[in-house]
């Protein structure tokens, strides 16, 4: 898949060098930005990257108009993706290590975890985000995906400032009994915190983070349970969506771009 618009590329890593800018970029928004954890290694190569790297896809934003020349500084957004099929056949779900995915390991369809989605500071609620989103639409209608889920998490590993977006999420955007994927024991974090009668809704979304609200706008869900994460500084939900909703914003994207105006589409 290869999608072009202005200065932007999105497609899927075709290297090991592509591999190793987008590992680039994850270390600039995770480790330095947000304080993650990373082992000598990382720090010496400034890259973020772990032993489930080579069995995910890598779809990449490229900025192909970036001031530095390097390659490796020309990822301005990534994400991992696994399919269930891809799952079976190798490592698993990254997302098991959190939250108990046996519903999801058996579902009777295609599913896709989502990991490591970042985008670099820059371009973060812009039109590469917007294009990004896009090629991940092409991704999940070209594989027939019908549920796409991954942690998504709040900056931080302290679960009491968090006590308004939690409880609204729990009370809220709670998934369906067939899709409600559980924090495992040893990690469950109740996020009920706050009785329903004190959650207040404008603070709690003030709080929620921009790719959160994005998901749950397409109709997203969470899981029951949060898992505080010390290595990547985070508290972590784990997102459930229905594909349906993206795929028609995908197709949307092409019979608009079809007729000239894709630079509107892309804001």
């Amino acid at each position: 898949m290869r999608i072009e618009a202005g200065r932007f590329t999105v497609r899927l890593a075709e290297s090991d060098a592509d591999v190793a800018a987008a590992q680039r970029l994850r270390y600039r928004v995770f480790v330095e930005e947000m304080g993650a954890h990373a082992s000598p290694e990382e720090h010496e190569a400034r890259c973020e990257r772990d032993e489930f790297d080579p069995y995910f896809d890598h779809l990449l934003l490229i900025d192909n108009e970036a001031a530095s020349e390097d390659p490796m500084d020309k990822v301005a957004g990534a994400y991992r993706l696994m399919t269930g099929d891809m799952a079976r056949r190798g490592i698993g779900f990254y997302g098991a290590s959190e939250y108990d995915l046996g519903r999801l390991v058996d579902y009777p369809r295609e599913t896709l975890e989502l990991g490591r989605s970042c985008v670099s500071a820059e371009h973060r609620g812009g039109a590469g985000m917007h294009l990004l989103w896009t090629g991940l639409g092409q991704y999940v209608a070209e594989r027939n995906v019908e549920i796409m889920f991954g942690v998504a998490s709040f900056h931080g590993a302290d679960v009491a400032p968090l006590a308004q977006p939690l409880s609204h999420l729990h009370y809220n955007h709670l998934a369906p009994e067939d899709l409600r994927v559980r924090a495992l024991p040893e990690h469950f974090t109740a996020m009920d915190i706050l009785p329903p009668d004190e959650v207040n809704r404008a603070e709690a979304l003030r709080l929620i983070p921009a790719l959160i609200k994005a998901y749950l706008r397409l109709g997203g869900f969470v899981g029951e349970g949060a898992y505080v994460d010390r290595d990547f500084n985070t508290v972590d939900v784990c997102l459930l969506m229905d594909t349906s909703r993206m795929v028609q914003r995908y197709r949307s994207f092409y019979s608009r771009a079809d007729r000239g105006s894709a630079a509107r589409v892309l804001g």
